[in-house]
């Protein structure tokens, strides 16, 4: 949201990936030597084999990770949204170049997700097309 321009007060970074195992095991990985630690007591291999029944029967649609020393650090992975063959969109910071979701594709996920905030999240980037 905030890359593409569009004001939201939130604490976490949520992120989408290809679907794989792969994909979430390095994910879950790179999380894990950020410091950063499950919320749930699952793994990727969990998130992977369990996903429709996470989203179906349990309304989960991120997995979310925490900086126990600091709360404030917070990323959701998207559990609910293959990635695969969506366009990205190029941003470069003062530090690396960041990939993110192009405004239509993220507009169709949150969509998708039919959350309430998401539903108003969509009416701030629509302002942005």
């Amino acid at each position: 949201m905030a890359l593409h321009g569009a004001v939201r007060g939130t604490v976490d970074v949520d992120i989408a990936l290809t679907w794989n195992k792969k994909a979430l095991r390095i994910t879950e990985q790179v999380l894990s030597n950020l410091g950063l630690v499950s919320r749930l007591p699952v793994s990727a291999e969990d998130v992977f084999l369990f996903r429709d029944e996470y989203i179906n029967n349990r309304n989960l649609i991120g997995w979310n990770f925490y900086n126990p020393d600091n709360l404030t650090e917070q990323v959701g992975v998207v559990i609910n949204y293959d990635l695969k063959g969506k366009k990205l969109k190029r941003i470069t910071t003062a530090d690396s170049t960041i990939n993110i979701l192009n405004i239509k594709d993220l507009i169709k996920m949150k969509n998708a997700s039919g959350r309430p905030q998401d539903i108003e999240d969509v009416k701030a980037l629509e302002k942005l097309v």
